[in-house]
């Protein structure tokens, strides 16, 4: 069984991030139970085309699960490539305008965040309960320095995929 959700990750400027309502399944693999999925979008902020830093963000995917009758087990989080073609770089766009980032599963952003293919990771998050499951994963993101791009307000849309 999946959840699909949107996370949404925005730069150049500083905005809100509307999101929709969490998505909801029913487990059936985990015997009975009900799950939520929400996220936070990656906000880059103000992205300055002349500075030598990254830009850095983050942001989280939270998977609750209540009434889980399992002492173990484990679901897998895989993000799409939003409005680009490859895992290999992904584009934030404004009009014609293109700004290049990519997501990551760790800190040391080190290894890019998908669905498993392309050279994309996706990460599998064990649990062990009796009663309910509620955890919050961070992904993590990174606009690279040195872009030469007009100012405006530069988004892309990915689809989360919970994997049962």
């Amino acid at each position: 069984m999946g959840i699909r959700f949107y996370l949404g990750v925005t730069a150049v400027p500083l905005a809100a991030l509307a999101m929709p309502a969490p998505a909801e399944a029913a487990c059936d693999i985990l015997a009975l139970c009900t799950c939520t999925v929400s996220a936070t979008g990656v906000d880059f902020g103000n992205y300055n085309p002349v500075s030598i830093m990254d830009n850095d963000s983050s942001g989280t995917v939270r998977v609750r699960c209540s009434l889980v009758l399992a002492l173990a087990g484990s679901y897998t989080i895989q993000l799409s490539r939003g409005s680009s073609a490859t895992y290999a770089q992904r584009s934030l766009t404004s009009g014609g305008s293109t700004l290049r980032y990519n997501l990551y599963t760790s800190n040391a952003r080190n290894q890019i965040w998908g669905d498993g293919t392309g050279g994309s990771l996706s990460v599998t998050n064990n649990f062990t309960a009796l009663l309910g499951v509620d955890q919050t994963t961070t992904v993590y993101g990174r606009v690279p320095a040195g872009q030469n791009v007009p100012p405006g307000s530069y988004a892309d849309t990915i689809l989360v995929t919970i994997v049962f």
